[in-house]
């Protein structure tokens, strides 16, 4: 008697696991597109390591040693002082700390003017320029001038505009329309300085935040405004009902994205009123720069920029879980 042909039966296992059986991981291909997008991000990530991280470490380690003028060739060299430079920098009852508390003071209500009033203008000017009319392409590619403009040459145009006694604003404000009499206004001096530097920052500034609302305002559809005004909403109804609740979580960035802007701003002091800004227009990040290089106290003025980073971090954290907690409350009524 013969026995049954012994059967064997196929192959069913997938040819998935067979790969990895064989060859013991992933696919050749499928390794090469998951690790094509960190090839692609380390270009940036060794730029900022080298141009942000690096310089910023070693400015923490200044912080911590008292690093003059005479270590500058070897700052390795500078004795260690442990916090030192940050009691001295936060001692109000003293020069240093009295001097970078008025500055900081000054800072925060230069960046609270300039920041609101960047953003109302910019705000204003996106909504009234939503409507189609003749030449609205050519107002807003004037609106984006004093953005496209570099900083230097805008700056220094403004700094002449502002001289007592050749200077355009002293020209328009006194000689022709006979405002605070015949004699002229010291704008880059003393107190008048603040506002000549409120003025430029606002100049610069607010055609960003009319860029970013106009683009925002676009995604909103007209429907909306349609049928709030068969409902009989007029236009400041429609914007505190429509437009603003529309443009919130871009405002959220928006306004951080300015205030980190203009509490850091450098350029428009310096090239305003050069190296030793008025009292009164002595913003933070022209102050530290006059500690760390016309007095010569690198230590020092190591432990301002630390401290003020501190301080942009903290408000940028609390601002944001403010504001993201609010818009989850608001989006859940």
């Amino acid at each position: 008697m013969t026995s049954a042909p012994t059967v064997i039966p196929p192959d069913t296992t997938p040819p998935e696991t067979l790969r990895r059986a064989v060859g013991g991981g992933r696919p050749p291909g499928r390794l090469r597109r998951a690790a094509l997008p960190y090839l692609l991000l380390l270009p940036a990530l060794l730029l900022e390591l080298l141009i942000h991280l690096v310089p910023m470490v070693m400015g923490i380690l200044m912080s911590f040693r008292r690093l003059t003028q005479f270590f500058i060739r070897d700052w390795s060299g500078a004795p260690w002082t442990g916090f030192d430079n940050y009691r001295l920098a936060v001692d109000v009852n003293r020069p240093v700390g009295e001097a970078l508390l008025g500055s900081f003071l000054t800072t925060c209500l230069f960046t609270l003017l300039s920041v609101a009033l960047c953003w109302l203008l910019g705000t204003a000017a996106a909504v009234f320029m939503q409507e189609a009319f003749r030449g609205r392409g050519f107002l807003r590619a004037l609106f984006l001038v004093p953005y496209a403009l570099p900083v230097y040459a805008a700056v220094i145009t403004w700094a002449f505009m502002f001289q007592r006694d050749n200077g355009l604003v002293n020209h328009v404000l006194h000689d022709q329309l006979g405002i605070g009499g015949t004699a002229h206004t010291f704008w880059l001096l003393g107190d008048n300085s603040f506002w000549a530097l409120l003025t430029v920052s606002v100049w610069k500034g607010w055609p960003f935040a009319f860029l970013i609302v106009m683009a925002a305002l676009q995604n909103i559809p007209k429907d909306l405004y349609e049928a709030a005004a068969l409902d009989g909403a007029g236009i400041w109804q429609q914007i505190r009902r429509i437009t603003l609740p529309s443009v919130g979580a871009v405002n959220q960035v928006l306004v951080l994205v300015l205030f980190l802007w203009t509490f850091n701003d450098f350029n428009t002091p310096f090239v305003l009123f050069g190296k030793s800004a008025p009292q009164a227009a002595d913003l933070i990040s022209i102050h530290i720069y006059q500690s760390s290089f016309v007095t010569w106290n690198f230590g020092t003025g190591s432990a301002m920029s630390v401290l003020l980073l501190l301080f942009l971090l903290l408000v940028t954290a609390v601002y944001l879980l403010v504001t993201t907690r609010g818009r989850r409350e608001a989006d859940a009524r």
